[in-house]
């Protein structure tokens, strides 16, 4: 564990306990990333998490203190937290199941609660019910609730925030792979071989194997690539309960796809992609999003939540549930190689709008030094 720099003369560190769920690659690398730049401004920050989160994102390689917690709300649990959270000077809680559980342990205390909202229930019938209450628990506990979109900000604050702001979730830079350099070319072959797929456009998606992520409707769209020469490849990247139906589907019906389960290093699938695909009921501001439009890949996405408001004119935009739009916009720029040189440049472009890093853990610092008086 790396050591934290001394605070000021006659100020102890600032404590931030930060409180993770299940770890999602957007809230775990958004706390990983969080971690180190608050760790390397003095801060000291214990990270709350299922041993699962820890292994997948290293939270003490970047500096911070670990105290492993279940990803459920149950006595044990919030006792667990209620304990940690006693010596915080402010609790970050990233997603609404653990602002939910924050919430709980901190009940009573005086402790200032932050929760970053990073995407809306999807339930439905007697389920949402149970979602916006959850909602209500959790911003209303909060201080300050930090949105990851405009709509979150407005949603938060239709179920009861005192406080909401709009807040960027960056994707590390470390996640994304160099613009350029003279081994950009072999890096691409490389990857591609090891895909299978050196003649053929590749196109990308990554995300959890789940409903809401649409990748039901990719593969709709994928029928209309079956005829397409050369025949694109579509490789998706994660695990879900999803997995075996989309497998089935895939194998009945010849589609051009290939499941790779969970993938650690989508740097390298971005390397060898032509496009990326993002087919999701809604987003705020999507890793692969931001990953892809950085590294210079044409992004084809639906056009819902925060999508629109990140990517601006960067990005072929299709409708949710238009399999039709989405694979005849995908074969469309598949089959005109100058409007993806312009949207790679555009991606890059919009990009560079984007908070950075430093940016995003000076805006969250500075929402703590506010709660906590100093």
């Amino acid at each position: 564990m790396s050591s934290t720099p001394a605070p000021p003369p006659g100020k102890s560190p600032l404590h931030a306990v930060q409180v993770l769920g299940r770890g999602s690659s957007g809230n775990g690398a958004h706390v990983r990333s969080l971690t180190a730049g608050l760790v390397a401004r003095g801060v000291r920050v214990t990270v709350c998490a299922p041993r699962a989160a820890e292994r997948a994102y290293d939270f003490t390689g970047a500096g911070a203190q670990f105290g492993p917690v279940a990803a459920r709300t149950d006595p044990a649990t919030v006792a667990v937290l209620r304990a940690v959270c006693g010596q915080a000077d402010v609790v970050h809680a990233h997603g609404l199941r653990a602002a939910v559980r924050a919430a709980l342990a901190l009940g009573g205390r005086r402790t200032p609660l932050v929760v970053t909202w990073y995407t809306r229930g999807s339930a439905e019938g007697t389920r949402a019910q149970v979602v916006r209450l959850m909602e209500r628990r959790a911003v209303r506990a909060a201080a300050v609730v930090l949105g990851t979109s405009s709509g979150l900000v407005d949603r938060a604050r239709r179920r009861g925030a005192r406080d909401a702001r709009l807040t960027a979730v960056s994707a590390p830079r470390s996640l994304v792979p160099d613009a350029g350099g003279a081994d950009a070319e072999l890096r691409r072959s490389k990857a591609r071989a090891e895909l299978g797929a050196v003649d053929r456009p590749v196109l990308l998606a990554v995300g959890r194997l789940e409903p809401r992520q649409g990748h039901s409707l990719l593969l709709d769209a994928a029928r209309g690539w079956r005829d397409l020469d050369p025949q694109p490849l579509l490789v998706l990247a994660g695990e879900g309960p999803e997995r075996p139906l989309l497998q089935r589907r895939i194998d009945a019906e010849s589609l051009p796809v290939r499941l790779l389960g969970r993938h650690d290093d989508v740097p390298e699938l971005l390397a060898a992609a032509d496009v990326a695909v993002l087919p999701s009921r809604w987003e705020a501001r999507a890793v692969l999003a931001q990953e892809a439009l950085r590294a210079g890949v044409p992004l084809v996405a639906t056009a819902v939540g925060g999508i629109p408001e990140l990517v601006g004119d960067a990005a072929e935009l299709v409708p949710y549930g238009d399999a039709e739009a989405l694979s005849a916009t995908v074969a469309r720029l598949l089959a005109d190689p100058g409007r993806r040189a312009r949207l790679s440049a555009a991606g890059r472009a919009q990009a560079a709008t984007w908070p950075t890093e430093d940016e995003t853990v000076a805006q969250v610092l500075s929402v703590y030094d506010e709660l906590a008086g100093r």
